[in-house]
């Protein structure tokens, strides 16, 4: 089906793609479309099984996928992982990074700093430090795609340091296309509501999963296709004078003027 959507496209041939939590949800539908259209993909998460399935549905797809365990907040794992794709491949095209996590619905300043902590490293810090890793492997026109959220424009008071996190993703993104312009574009991805295990806690109230979409302009919540066909289009060459925005898909919900 998402062949038919992109018409065979295959934008990416010849390319190597590493994509972060990729096991499940956005991270999943971005390895896949990004490897539907000829990209050699690496994907990860920190659960073996989770690793194994992923890289099963890719190839009975006909992807060229390579799977490893990367907890990203594991100096030694986040290692591993650019190592062992270069080893492979030995080169990086695009390095999308979609790590989150979300552990807490206290206000911020009931937050206890464990969970501040986790937020902080998790959210934004990972993000750097992956980069750090990879940069020197990184490709004339190579592409970074940050994954965000809408919440980092309108921080929610159930998710509010999280949504804290994702507005630093917005800063991240200005000051890194800065520093790797001209080889390497960066741009970042704020996803609106998009039902995946990850939001579950969200999208499967059906009360608040109506709120949400009777605030979307489009009457819908997002789906992981939406957000992979914005991260494809951004790491590709059809961007190639795109670098240091946000690129909000999220409906028509509310963002910024």
């Amino acid at each position: 089906m998402i062949m038919n959507k992109i018409g065979g496209g295959r934008r990416f041939q010849g390319k190597v793609a590493i994509v972060t939590a990729s096991t499940q949800g956005i991270g999943f539908s971005i390895a896949e479309r990004l490897g539907l259209e000829g990209a050699s993909v690496v994907i990860s998460s920190r659960k073996q099984k989770n690793v194994d399935e992923a890289v099963g549905k890719l190839k009975g797809k006909g992807i060229e996928v390579f799977g490893l365990v990367c907890h990203v907040s594991n100096a030694q794992q986040r290692k591993n992982l650019i190592e062992a794709t270069i080893q492979k491949y030995g080169k990086i095209d695009v390095i999308v990074s979609n790590a989150a996590a979300n552990p807490s619905v206290d206000s911020i300043l009931e937050t206890k700093e464990p969970v501040l902590d986790k937020l902080w490293e998790i959210n934004v810090k990972s993000s750097i430090l992956i980069l750090q890793e990879a940069a020197p492997h990184l490709q004339k026109g190579s592409s970074v795609i940050l994954i965000s959220s809408i919440a980092g424009y309108q921080p929610q008071a159930s998710m509010a340091m999280y949504g804290v996190t994702k507005t630093a993703l917005f800063g991240l993104t200005k000051a890194l296309a800065t520093e790797m312009a001209p080889d390497t574009r960066v741009n970042c991805i704020a996803p609106g509501f998009v039902p995946t295990h990850f939001a579950d806690f969200i999208t499967s109230n059906a009360d608040i999963r109506k709120a949400i979409e009777e605030k979307t302009l489009l009457n819908r919540l997002g789906t992981t296709e939406d957000m992979a066909a914005a991260a494809a289009f951004l790491a590709s060459e059809d961007a190639s004078y795109i670098t240091g925005e946000v690129l909000v898909v999220a409906g028509g919900m509310p963002s910024r003027l």
